[in-house]
């Protein structure tokens, strides 16, 4: 597994990476699977493949120079701000059920489930919910690939495939703004709906460097044995 290390970029850039990493992956036929992880210069809101900016307060997004970008993944809008962004490349056929869209959600987020299991914390994969088909904000909704603790969601991913690749990326939130998810969206609608690393174990939300080291060592727990 080829990994890159975490740096900080603004939102373009980060998604312009992602988008870079996945297609140079394809016309390659890369064989093995690449981690990369990065951080937010500014916060800046992402916004589905497919997801319209209804319920979006593009206004508001403009006073406080919060970029929206759309990804090439799908899913609903996220704030990145405080967080560690992980996005994982691996061939279809190098996962175990990598045919399922749900079933390679989950192997490649029990990757996951390993790094923090070695920072002590346990994470699981959340119970499907009854979301709001109108609400635009990934964090307030659930579903059986999202990883949670205690119940509150604590990492969503977003996945896109083409040519017997995926690619999927994800948030892990050290902190969340309150006052930017209310002004965007119109409520605080998912903040009693996410837990965050400073709300579980707050020195891990301020040495991000020691959570990089065991994302990693996750995903080679996971993964190490294919390559």
């Amino acid at each position: 597994m080829r990994v890159i290390p975490y740096r900080v970029y603004d939102g373009a850039e980060n998604m312009r990476r992602d988008e870079e990493l996945f297609d140079e992956a394809i016309t390659s036929s890369c064989k093995e699977p690449v981690l990369r992880l990065y951080g937010w210069e500014h916060p800046t809101l992402t916004i589905g493949r497919n997801q319209s900016c209804d319920g979006i307060d593009e206004e508001f997004c403009r006073e406080k120079k919060i970029q929206i970008i759309r990804r090439i993944t799908g899913g609903r809008a996220v704030l990145h701000d405080r967080e560690l962004t992980y996005c994982f490349v691996v061939p279809v056929d190098f996962l175990r059920d990598g045919s399922c869209v749900i079933k390679s959600y989950r192997e490649i987020s029990e990757a996951l489930v390993l790094g923090f299991a070695e920072m002590g914390v346990e994470v699981s994969f959340i119970d499907n919910k009854k979301v709001s088909a109108k609400n635009p904000y990934c964090m307030a909704i659930s579903s059986g690939a999202d990883l949670s603790v205690s119940g509150r969601k604590f990492i969503g991913s977003a996945q896109c495939r083409k040519r017997g690749y995926i690619l999927q990326h994800g948030s892990i939130v050290f902190d969340v703004d309150s006052s930017l998810v209310s002004g965007i969206f119109g409520e605080d609608e998912g903040k009693e709906s996410v837990i965050t690393l400073s709300a579980i174990k707050p020195k891990l939300a301020s040495d991000i460097e020691f959570v990089c080291r065991n994302i990693i060592s996750g995903f080679e727990k996971k993964f190490g044995t294919y390559v």
